[in-house]
C-alpha cells in the first residue's frame, strides 16, 4: 500500500501516520479523523482489515494530551498480546495490564485490561478513573456473549460523559442499530462500516486430493452462489463411480468406505496429512484446520506423526527448540511426561500443533508464538482460535459445517462461518487468503449449494445479552438509587432492541383497532347484542373443550392406572384397532408412567400394549395359566398359547364392543356449562333470522380482538422488560436482608438501600455471587483449611463438560470439614433457587463437586499427576486435560482473591490468602495469563 504524503494528513493524525510503515486505509481515515475531532466511534470491519489502528490512534491521542487511556480486550491472551504490541511502540513504562492473573504498571498512562477489570473499576469509582480520556473496547460484539456479554454493556453505560468511546466490532449486519444506541448513550459516535477485505478470500472444496474453485469466476459477487461447473461435475462423477461399485464383486484389495446405507464406496476422504501434503504443493500453508473438537485436534497432529510429514528445514527446527525451551523452562521435570511434552515438542518441531483451550498455556502460548513467526505450518484448532487472538494464516481448512453449541450439533452459522475464514489471508505477507472445505460423500452439510450460501451470506445481527445480576442490582442501587438504576437500565442496548421491536407490534394494534370500528360500525357498535351472544357461544365451546380434555385425561390416567396393575397371566379386553378382542399378559408393565406390558391376543399376535390400545374395560376379566416361560417369538408357542386363552375366554363374561361413549358412560354435565347453553338459549339474538351470518361476523371482530390482547402482552412484556427484572431481584435481595428499607428522611425513607450485607456481595464478581455472599456471610465456610476453602470454592465455579454434575473420583477421602461445608453450600444453593422460581427469575447453576478432590490434592501436595487423576471432566470420571486444570484452578484464584478481599472475618481472610500461595505453584504459575 503506498502510503500517503505526511502533510496531506494534519495535526495529530499526521504524527501518528508518520510512524506506521503502511498507509492508512479509507475507513481507517474516517474513524481516526472522527476520533482527533471528539468524537467517539464505532467502527465494524473485517478479520484483518486493521481496526485496532483506530484503537491505537486513541492511545497516542491520550498521551499527546498528558491524559489516559484503557484498552480493554474480551480474553486474558488478547490483553498479553496488545500489552506486547504497545509496550514495543511506547515502552515499558508508559503500558500498563491488568487482567486479573496480572498486575504490571497498573498506574501507567496507558492500561491494558479485560473488560471486566474495567467494570468493577467503575462500581468502585477507582482513583485510576481519573485523567481518563478515551476508552477502546476491542471485539465489542462480545456483548452478544450469553455468559459474560452484558458486562460490555455495563462498562458502556457506566463511563463518564466526557471519555471518548472507541468500539471495535466485526462486521454485523444491524451496525447501524447499535451505533444509533451508542450514540444515543454515549452522544455524539461516528459509525464506520467497511466490508472489504484487505486480502481477497478465494473459496474452495477439497474433493480426495484435487482442490476446486467453489465459484465460478473464483469469488462470490454481492448475492452470488453460483458453483463452479468443474466442481459440481467432479463431485456427480465420484457418485456415479460409487453407484457403479455397487455392481461389481466385493473383491479383496478394494479400497474405501461405506455410505449411510452401508454399501462399500470406492471414495474415501483424504487423511489429515494428505490433505496437509495437497496445501503444501499447492503453496498454501501456513494452514489453521478448524475441527470443533479438542480430542479431534490431537488425534490429528497424532495422525500426522505417524505419518512421513515434514514441514520444517533443519534451521527452522532449530529455531523452534529455541522458543520451546525458553517457554517451558520453569517446567518440573517431572511434570512433563504427564503433560505429555515430548510428543507436543516433536509435533512443533515438524512444523505441526494443536491449539485448543484444553492445551497448557504455556504450551498455547508457544503454539501461538512459533505459527505468527512463521515456523509452525498447519495448526488444528478449535473456533476458539478465531475469538480475536492474532494467528491469521494463508489458508483455512474447514472438515466439517456442524458443530456442537453445547446442547446439540447444529450447523455453523453464516456469521460463524465469516469469522473462522476470516483468519485466511495475512495482511501485508499474502496477496490472497484460501478457505477451503473439505467434501465429504455422506456429509450433507458440506454441499457445494449450501457452502456457496454460506460463504455469500452477510447476515449476522449482534443481538444483546445484557440482564441484570445480583451483584449488578446492588452496586447500581449503591451508587444511583432505585429511580435512576431503572433508568439506566432502560438505556442498555437490550432494551433498546426490545423498544424497537415494539414500534411494529404498536402498528398491528393500531390497525386492528381500526379494522374493530368498521366491524363494529357493520354490526351495530361495539356493545351490539350479537357481540355479546357470540362471546356467550365462545365461552361454551372453550367450556367442552376443557371439559373434554379433562375427560381424556381422566380416562389416560384409568387406563394407565389399570395396566400398570396387571399381572402375569390376567386375560384382559383390547377395544379397538386391528388388535382388538381378548388377550392375555405375558410380562407386566414395569414402567407405571408408561406402562406397556406385553401380550398375546386370541389371534396370535404378541407385542406391548399402550394406553391407546387398551380402551376397553379398566379392570381385568379373569386370569389363566401359563407355562413357566413363553417364548412368544416361536409360531408354535403362540399358537398353543393362543389356543389355551381362547379356552379360558369362554367362561368368562367378555363384554361386546360397545362405543367408546357407551363404554365410558355420559360424561357427568358442568353446572357452569349448563348455565352458559341455558344464557345461549335465551339471549335475543338466538332467535334473529339472518343470525348465522351475522355471527359470522361478530366471530371475525372477537378474533382481531385476541390477536390485539395478545399483541398488546408481548408490548407490555417487552417494554421496561429490564426493570422489571431489577424490581424482582431487589425484592429478593430484600428478603434476605442484602437490602433495607431506608429510615434517614435524607435520602427518603422507605426507599431500598444497601445493607453491610449488600456490600459484602457488591464486591463479589461471579455467576454464582448470591451464593457466595450468602456463604461468607452466614460463616459457612469458616473455620476451613486453606485446601478446603479452595475445594469448596471451585463447587461454586466449576461446570462438569457433561449432562450432569458428579462426583470426582476419590471424594470419600475428603475432610470431614470439607465434607459440612459442601452439604451447607449447596442446601443454600437450593434455597436461592427456590427463591428464584418464587420470584419468577433465571435459576442460578447448581454446584458441582466434580473439581473440588482434584484442586484440595493440588493445593495440598502440587502432584499434577495425582491431581489430575483425582479430577472429573465430565461427570463420569474422566479426567481433565492439563489446559483445563490449569484454567479451573486459575479461576479459583480469582474467587480465591475475591474473597481474600470481601471476607468479614480475619481467619477467612488469611486462609484464602494462603490458599492462593498453595494454589500458583507448578504449571499453574508457569506463564500465567
Amino acid at each position: 500500500m503506498t502510503k500517503p504524503p505526511e502533510s496531506s494528513l494534519p495535526g495529530e493524525l499526521g504524527r501518528f501516520a508518520a510512524e506506521l510503515p503502511f498507509g492508512l486505509d479509507p475507513f481507517q481515515l474516517r474513524a481516526c479523523r472522527a476520533l482527533e475531532s471528539g468524537h467517539g466511534v464505532l467502527v465494524c470491519a473485517p478479520t484483518g482489515a486493521g481496526k485496532t489502528v483506530v484503537g491505537e490512534f486513541a492511545v497516542h491521542l491520550a498521551l499527546a494530551a498528558g491524559r489516559k487511556c484503557f484498552y480493554t480486550t474480551p480474553i486474558k491472551a488478547l490483553s498479553n498480546q496488545k500489552h506486547a504490541d504497545l509496550v514495543r511502540r511506547y515502552g515499558a513504562h508508559r503500558i500498563g495490564l491488568l487482567t486479573g492473573d496480572q498486575s504490571i504498571n497498573g498506574d501507567a498512562d496507558v492500561v491494558i485490561m479485560t473488560t471486566e477489570v474495567l467494570r468493577n473499576m467503575l462500581y468502585a469509582n477507582s482513583t485510576a478513573l481519573h485523567g481518563l480520556s478515551h476508552v477502546v473496547m476491542d471485539e465489542v460484539h462480545f456483548l452478544a456473549d450469553r455468559m459474560r456479554g452484558a458486562v460490555w454493556e455495563e462498562v458502556i453505560l457506566h463511563l463518564p460523559e466526557e471519555v471518548r468511546l472507541v468500539s471495535l466490532s466485526a462486521t454485523v449486519s444491524n451496525a447501524e442499530e447499535f451505533g444509533g444506541w451508542i450514540q444515543t448513550v454515549r452522544g455524539d459516535t461516528t459509525v464506520v462500516v467497511d466490508e472489504h477485505r484487505p486480502v481477497p478470500l478465494w473459496q474452495h472444496m477439497l474433493v480426495g486430493r484435487r482442490l476446486f474453485d467453489l465459484f465460478e469466476g473464483g469469488q462470490a459477487g454481492p448475492g452470488t452462489t453460483l458453483v463452479d461447473k468443474e466442481l459440481l461435475r467432479h463431485i456427480s462423477l465420484r457418485r456415479e463411480s460409487d453407484r457403479m461399485s455397487d455392481w461389481q464383486p466385493r473383491g479383496r484389495g478394494r479400497s474405501g468406505g461405506r455410505d449411510r446405507g452401508g454399501r462399500p464406496t470406492i471414495y474415501r476422504p483424504p487423511a489429515r496429512p494428505d490433505v496437509i501434503g495437497t496445501l503444501d504443493r499447492e503453496g498454501l500453508l501456513p494452514a489453521i484446520t478448524f475441527v470443533f473438537s479438542r480430542v479431534g485436534c490431537d488425534a490429528a497432529v497424532k495422525q500426522c506423526l505417524r505419518s512421513p510429514l515434514r514441514l520444517t528445514t533443519e534451521e527452522e527446527r532449530g529455531r523452534i527448540a529455541s522458543v520451546i525451551d525458553r517457554r517451558c523452562a520453569d517446567l518440573a521435570e517431572e511434570d512433563l511426561v504427564v503433560l505429555g511434552y515430548h510428543e507436543w515438542r516433536e509435533g512443533l518441531l515438524r512444523g505441526m500443533a494443536a491449539h485448543h483451550a484444553g492445551l497448557l498455556p504455556v504450551f498455547r502460548h508457544t503454539v501461538e508464538e512459533l505459527f505468527t513467526a512463521g515456523l509452525v505450518k498447519a495448526v488444528f484448532a478449535t473456533e476458539t482460535l478465531a475469538l480475536g487472538i492474532n494467528m491469521p494464516a494463508r489458508t483455512v481448512v474447514l472438515e466439517r459445517l456442524v458443530k456442537y453449541n453445547g446442547e446439540q450439533h447444529a450447523p455453523l452459522t453464516p456469521g460463524e462461518y465469516t469469522q473462522l475464514t476470516g483468519r485466511a489471508g495475512r495482511r501485508g505477507i499474502d496477496v490472497e487468503g484460501h478457505a477451503v472445505v473439505l467434501w465429504q460423500p455422506n456429509d450433507t452439510s458440506v454441499e457445494p449449494a449450501d457452502v456457496a450460501g454460506l460463504a455469500s451470506t452477510r447476515t449476522f445481527p449482534l443481538r444483546s445479552s445484557f440482564a441484570p445480576s445480583y451483584n449488578m442490582t446492588i452496586n447500581l442501587l449503591g451508587q444511583m438509587g432505585p429511580e435512576q438504576s431503572r433508568r439506566l437500565l432502560e438505556r442498555s442496548f437490550a432494551q433498546f432492541q426490545a423498544d424497537k421491536s415494539v414500534v411494529g407490534l404498536v402498528r398491528g394494534v393500531t390497525r386492528g383497532e381500526k379494522m374493530l370500528d368498521e366491524i363494529a360500525t357493520e354490526l351495530g357498535g361495539r356493545d351490539a347484542p350479537v357481540l355479546e351472544y357470540a362471546r356467550l357461544r365462545a365461552a361454551v365451546s372453550a367450556r367442552e373443550r376443557a371439559q373434554s380434555r379433562s375427560s381424556r385425561l381422566q380416562r389416560r390416567k384409568a387406563t394407565n392406572d389399570a395396566l400398570a396393575a396387571l399381572k402375569r397371566g390376567d386375560v384382559i379386553a383390547i377395544g379397538q384397532g386391528r388388535r382388538s378382542g381378548v388377550a392375555v399378559v405375558l410380562e407386566p408393565a414395569g414402567d407405571a408412567d408408561d406402562p406397556r406390558p406385553l401380550v398375546l391376543t386370541e389371534e396370535r399376535w404378541a407385542g406391548r400394549i399402550s394406553s391407546a390400545d387398551y380402551t376397553g374395560p379398566s379392570s381385568k376379566l379373569g386370569t389363566m395359566s401359563l407355562p413357566k416361560r413363553v417364548e412368544h417369538r416361536q409360531p408354535r408357542v403362540r399358537r398353543d398359547v393362543a389356543a389355551a386363552l381362547r379356552s379360558a375366554a369362554a367362561s368368562l363374561d367378555v363384554p361386546s364392543r360397545r362405543s367408546r361413549r357407551d363404554a365410558e358412560g355420559e360424561p357427568d354435565i358442568d353446572p357452569e356449562l349448563a348455565r352458559l347453553r341455558e344464557q345461549v338459549r335465551n339471549h335475543p339474538a338466538h332467535h334473529e333470522p339472518n343470525r348465522e351470518e351475522r355471527v359470522r361476523v361478530a366471530e371475525r371482530y372477537l378474533r382481531i380482538e385476541r390477536d390485539n390482547a395478545d399483541i398488546e402482552k408481548k408490548v407490555s412484556s417487552a417494554t421496561n422488560s429490564l426493570a422489571r427484572t431489577f424490581d424482582r431481584i431487589l425484592l429478593l435481595l430484600t428478603e434476605r436482608g442484602f437490602v433495607a428499607e431506608s429510615e434517614d428522611d435524607t435520602c427518603g425513607a422507605g426507599d431500598p438501600v444497601v445493607t453491610d450485607d449488600g456490600r459484602l456481595l457488591a464486591r463479589i464478581y461471579s455467576e454464582s455471587d448470591l451464593l457466595v455472599a450468602e456463604c461468607l456471610r452466614q460463616g459457612t465456610w469458616e473455620g476451613l483449611k486453606p485446601a478446603e476453602l479452595a475445594a469448596v470454592l471451585s463447587s461454586v465455579l466449576y461446570e462438569s463438560r457433561g449432562d450432569t454434575p458428579g462426583a470426582a473420583p476419590g471424594v470419600e477421602s475428603i475432610t470431614t470439614p470439607l465434607r459440612r461445608a459442601l452439604s451447607q453450600t449447596r442446601k443454600t444453593c437450593a434455597e436461592i433457587r427456590s427463591d428464584e422460581q418464587r420470584h419468577r427469575l433465571a435459576p442460578s447453576r447448581e454446584t458441582d463437586p466434580g473439581f473440588v478432590v482434584a484442586i484440595h490434592h493440588w493445593a495440598t501436595t502440587g502432584d499434577l499427576s495425582a491431581a489430575l487423576a483425582a479430577s472429573d471432566a465430565n461427570g463420569s470420571g474422566s479426567p481433565l486435560s492439563a489446559g483445563d486444570f490449569v484454567r479451573w484452578c486459575r479461576q479459583v484464584l480469582d474467587l480465591l482473591d475475591q474473597v481474600r478481599n470481601a471476607a468479614p472475618s480475619a481467619p477467612l481472610r488469611s486462609a484464602a490468602k494462603r490458599a492462593i500461595t498453595d494454589i500458583r505453584r507448578g504449571v499453574v504459575a508457569v506463564d500465567a495469563g
